[in-house]
């Protein structure tokens, strides 16, 4: 009757005993019928039993589109686990597809990157004509387009990004500053390749799929002064004047930050599930291949820049939202948006093991929202020695009016009560990190036992809330210690994290 002791009960089969194995299934189907997020554990690579991972896809069926949005990027991973090409799995995925154009356009782009895994490509690619054949077979919808039509719109996708990567090494070629480089891009946007001021047809945003996207605006893009020199790219959308941003990387393996970005984007939910939102950032990132990819574009400035310029992230926020009655001078609101944005992004990075921090991968947008960007470091990896381990900078602090102010007090409460509320899901965090085993995404690729263990114990499951309280508290105030001038010696390690 206990149903989470199902997957506890599965894992103790002998499953190579036929006798006992039949006994097992028979119970299986007797037992009270488990949640979603324990389902996921069964599609694990612990698990071979083609009907434990059948019963699990049943109970998968329950899941509504965002939630199963929410699992998709793992659930294409748990593809290399099944028995064969055509898995109940792989055929639960493309009927969900059929009936959600999200679903299906982010499902054929997580299977087309995988082809390039030449252990399971064809597993990969079974999938992929799966999808293919039935999406072509759907009849027209309430706008008149066909299941033909809707799979080419969305093989446009891959056309689009072909071509942005071409425009990339293009403008990666001319000689000298950024300003020259944005010129020829102008320049070809306008000339050779002004196809795609225009498209013939609207095309299917990668990011957002429910978002029609008719041409790139060449005259607002640009490009990052950066080693990479990423694209801003403005589409035209069909809305009177209707716009969109993003940035195309070509270079950069953004798998990892994919799955970052998606986790962050799990956890802002499983928060405001509790009621408590956070102001989280969750920008939207999909790999189109291992070494390119798209990311919303979300207009705010670097930590680095606004205290080169503003010299204090107080006096930047005023600008914006003065209010000289108020602490700080700046708005009620904008001063809690900040606190609880730094307060979400400390828990979430401090969990999932977030590295190389500095003040250029820090990011604030004008009302105070406060977000993390560029993950080559997870699970505790970090390419700068003694880490620690809450990442909050002096400024960060200092803007909540420092280290014995209220606001400060209201930042530690926010962070503990987040803590414990995401250690409550800490099963299906670590079910979806268990689906990742087998993925060649570097840090996981590296040692994937060794990461969902450090994992593990960030949610410090040997503890009740109360201790947790205390526990938090304590590395938050050694974190913050460090940053200020009474230290210790590892306090003094950590200070020079920041430098």
């Amino acid at each position: 009757s206990e149903k989470r002791a199902l997957t506890k009960f599965l894992r103790c089969v002998e499953w190579s005993d036929v006798q006992e194995a039949k006994q097992a299934i028979q119970l299986m189907y007797k037992w009270e019928m488990i949640d979603v997020c324990d389902a996921l554990e069964l599609l694990s690579p612990l698990f071979e039993s083609e009907e434990v991972r059948a019963y699990a896809v049943c109970v998968l069926e329950r899941a509504d589109d965002e939630e199963l949005q929410c699992y998709l990027l793992q659930l294409v991973q748990a593809l290399r686990f099944e028995r064969s090409d055509r898995s109940c799995l792989s055929q639960f995925l493309v009927q969900r597809a059929l009936q959600n154009i999200e679903l299906a356009s982010f499902l054929r782009w997580y299977v087309a990157v995988e082809l390039h895994d030449h252990v399971y490509a064809k597993r990969f690619y079974s999938t992929y004509e799966l999808l293919e054949e039935n999406i072509i077979k759907l009849p027209p919808g309430v706008n008149g387009e066909d299941g033909y039509q809707l799979w080419q719109s969305l093989v446009r996708q891959t056309e689009l990004t072909a071509q942005l990567c071409s425009i990339t090494r293009e403008v990666r070629n001319v000689r000298g500053n950024t300003q020259k480089k944005i010129e020829k891009l102008r320049q070809l946007l306008g000339g050779l390749l002004s196809e795609l001021t225009y498209f013939e047809e609207p095309i299917r945003s990668p990011l957002t799929p429910n978002v029609l996207i008719k041409g790139i605006v060449a005259g607002e893009s640009s490009l990052f002064k950066s080693a990479l020199h990423p694209l801003r790219l403005t589409f035209r959308t069909p809305e009177e004047g209707g716009s969109c941003k993003l940035i195309f990387k070509k270079g950069d393996d953004l798998r990892q930050d994919q799955l970052v970005v998606q986790m962050v984007w799990l956890m802002d939910r499983l928060l405001k599930l509790e009621n408590l939102d956070l102001c989280l950032t969750p920008y939207k990132v999909l790999a189109t291949g291992h070494d390119e990819g798209m990311l919303e574009f979300i207009p705010s400035r670097s930590l680095a820049q606004i205290l080169s310029e503003h010299r204090s992230i107080t006096s930047y926020l005023q600008k914006f939202h003065p209010d000289e009655h108020a602490p700080f001078g700046i708005t009620a609101t904008c001063l809690d948006t900040f606190i609880k944005s730094c307060a979400g992004y400390s828990v979430i990075t401090y969990i999932l093991g977030i590295g190389d921090r500095h003040l250029d991968n820090l990011l604030l947008t004008d009302d105070g929202r406060l977000f993390h960007v560029d993950f080559a470091f997870i699970l505790g990896r970090d390419p700068k020695p003694f880490p620690p381990p809450m990442k909050l900078c002096k400024e960060m602090v200092e803007a909540m009016g420092g280290a014995e102010s209220q606001y400060y007090t209201r930042f530690k409460s926010y962070c503990c009560e987040a803590y414990n509320i995401l250690r409550k899901s800490s099963n299906l965090i670590l079910n979806l990190f268990h689906l990742m085993a087998g993925s060649t995404i570097p840090d996981i690729a590296s040692d994937p036992e060794k990461g969902i263990l450090k994992l593990q114990e960030k949610f410090r499951l040997d503890m009740d809330d109360e201790a947790c309280i205390h526990f938090f508290q304590d590395l938050i105030n050694e974190s913050v210690s460090a940053l200020f001038p009474q230290m210790v010696e590892t306090i003094h390690r950590w200070a020079q994290y920041w430098r």
